[in-house]
């Protein structure tokens, strides 16, 4: 992908890109107008509203792993252009970027956080605020594509912690959560529970490419 976030025709054709009708929180593609998908209306998530560009299919994980997991920090620039449509209006109201924090131990591995990646190319394109280490993993996680809904919001309680020195800046202040991937939304759900606890007024969540159903990413 290049840095204008452009797509070649055969991988346009190819992408499924998320329009409306969605679930006015969690972003999820309906087949009809509603409110809320079933999940919401039963269980809604922490967070405010979220939304994404993609969804994820084969397309979107063309775009998205080999900036996760191949090395390739540079891509960052290019995705986080495709997220200013469905971004919009969170940007609109948003005080300051948030990335979804890695564990110290993936990201010695991994050589960077790629949310934080995303957020600072976002951040300089939209010119909103960005906190990179607003959030930290306090304790590493089995890999989530491995459990259901309750297995990861078990896996995730007290994962999350703000970063010593930041309530300051959390405290009456809508936060954007950005991320890759977001699949059931229990990891925004824990982010944002622990933004809460700072004192944020809102936390909305943006990400490249929504799951419609939890599979291994």
């Amino acid at each position: 992908m290049p840095a204008d976030g452009l797509l070649c025709v055969s991988c346009f054709v190819e992408t499924s890109f998320i329009t409306d009708p969605v679930c006015g929180q969690c972003g999820l593609p309906l087949a009809e107008p509603a409110p809320l998908c079933t999940s919401c209306d039963w269980a809604p998530p922490t967070f405010r509203s979220a939304r994404a560009a993609l969804q994820y299919n084969a397309a979107a994980k063309r775009l998205i792993l080999p900036f996760k997991y191949a090395d390739r920090p540079e891509l960052a620039i290019g995705l986080a252009r495709l997220l200013l449509r469905p971004g919009k209006e969170l940007l609109a109201r948003a005080d300051l970027l948030v990335p979804v924090p890695l564990h110290r131990s993936r990201l010695a591995h991994r050589g960077y956080n790629q949310a934080g990646l995303l957020a600072r190319a976002l951040g300089r394109i939209s010119g909103t605020k960005v906190m990179i280490d607003a959030l930290v993993r306090l304790r590493a996680t089995r890999p989530l594509s491995e459990l259901d809904q309750t297995g990861r919001e078990l896996a995730l309680k007290g994962a999350i912690g703000i970063r010593e020195g930041r309530e300051a800046h959390i405290a009456g202040r809508t936060i954007l959560l950005v991320d890759d991937v977001l699949t059931t939304g229990a990891t925004a759900s824990a982010c944002a529970d622990t933004l809460y606890a700072a004192g944020a007024a809102a936390v909305d969540v943006l990400a490249i490419a929504r799951v419609a159903e939890a599979e291994d990413i």
